[in-house]
């Protein structure tokens, strides 16, 4: 995968999305590492990691004894994490450049394979999760945080935003992924003989002030021009529910619903 191949975009402005993103999810993330008992000595796999916030927050559990290993097909987020590899001097933290459904792993290495936002834009997803299955020791855990996007909406409603949820899934299947790709975990576990330890789903809402709506307003202030590009809606579409947001922004009784996300792991 080339950098301009990823539907959200690879560029600073990316970068700085996906660390802010990281920020206001950061809490949910590490209450599901709780859950699933990560700690000191684990060798883990974070796929799809970006910039590596989440490789940083699992090194910080694993300790000296264990291992990250970030898989990551951008060159431009990779480079950036090396750097902070080097200035950190972790010596157990790996990085791997390239596709998760292509690339040859090692076999039965990993206790964890963490996923987070990867795999719902990912267009062959059941071969994406054999790849990963390989590589994971026996008793290992494969988890995944991804949306079954239902649930976004803006209050108070009847606006242009309204359509806003259809756009956007319509946005990931242009990209060949799947809007609702957690609904269909559970049954790939089953096939392959996974045991499902965690099913938890999540929404956060908010005002104008919160973290979730400026969560969402880096995205949609950047991706609304990207689903009129991608001809998911048109320009007077595009530009009617930028108006409604930005309405909804100044209005001190909105509330901003984000869409469902949903913790699963299972057990090899």
């Amino acid at each position: 995968m080339s950098d301009t191949d990823y539907l959200l975009g690879v560029n600073q402005s990316e970068f700085e999305r996906l660390q802010f993103q990281h920020s206001v999810w950061r809490s949910n993330t590490n209450a599901f590492f709780d859950r699933l008992g990560i700690g000191e000595g684990w060798n883990c796999l974070d796929v799809g990691a970006g910039p590596g916030f989440v490789s940083f927050d699992l090194r910080e559990r694993v300790g000296e004894k264990g291992s990250v290993t970030a898989l990551e097909p951008s060159s431009l987020f990779l480079n950036w994490f090396s750097e902070q590899i080097q200035q950190k001097k972790w010596t157990n933290v790996n990085m791997i450049n390239g596709m998760a459904e292509e690339i040859e792993l090692p076999q039965q290495q990993f206790d964890l394979i963490f996923v987070r936002w990867v795999i719902a834009f990912v267009p062959q997803p059941e071969k994406f999760l054999i790849n990963l299955l390989s590589s994971l020791k026996p008793n290992g855990i494969i988890a995944f945080q991804d949306y079954y996007y239902e649930g976004l909406s803006l209050f108070p409603k009847g606006g242009a935003f309204d359509g806003m949820a259809d756009i956007v899934r319509a946005y990931y299947q242009a990209g060949g992924g799947d809007p609702y790709i957690t609904g269909k975990i559970p049954a790939w576990f089953r096939k392959y003989n996974l045991s499902m330890i965690d099913f938890t789903p999540h929404t956060f809402a908010g005002g104008p002030e919160s973290a979730i709506m400026e969560w969402a307003h880096r995205f949609f202030s950047t991706h609304i021009q990207h689903m009129v590009e991608k001809q998911v809606m048109t320009h007077l579409q595009g530009d009617a529910m930028l108006t409604d947001w930005l309405e909804h922004r100044k209005n001190p009784d909105t509330i901003f619903f984000s869409p469902i996300v949903v913790d699963i792991a299972g057990r090899k």
